[in-house]
């Protein structure tokens, strides 16, 4: 179930990356918008992916200021790009914090049993 909320979480992040990119809506604060959908999301993202997603977070802002040189649609482009990174960062935020976790989780577990 949490899985399916999470990918839920990331589809709609991706859309409403796209939507903020177009379309100023009143009164939402987009950027939070996409950073909680992120935190969400980023429950689905384990060691193996871990690394990409990271890696999409560094590469995702030099991207968004390539994407605006492009006449005509650039600004959205790199907008797009840029809220994505949003999104990305809350999802490595979400998967740094579980690894963590994990990593307490197990170091305690260790200390109850005997050498």
């Amino acid at each position: 179930m949490l899985g399916k909320i999470a990918g839920l979480a990331r589809a709609l992040a991706i859309l409403l990356s796209v939507v903020y990119a177009f379309v100023a809506i009143p009164g939402v604060d987009a950027g939070l918008v996409l950073v909680v959908l992120g935190l969400i999301a980023g429950v689905l993202y384990g060691d193996d992916t871990r690394g990409g997603l990271i890696l999409t977070v560094l590469v995702l802002p030099a991207a968004a200021v390539a994407l605006g040189h492009i006449p005509a649609i650039g600004t959205q482009l790199g907008a797009i790009a840029s809220n994505l990174g949003l999104s990305a960062a809350g999802a490595v935020a979400t998967s740094l914090a579980c690894r963590l976790f994990g990593v307490v989780k197990g170091d305690l577990t260790g200390l109850g049993k005997s050498a």
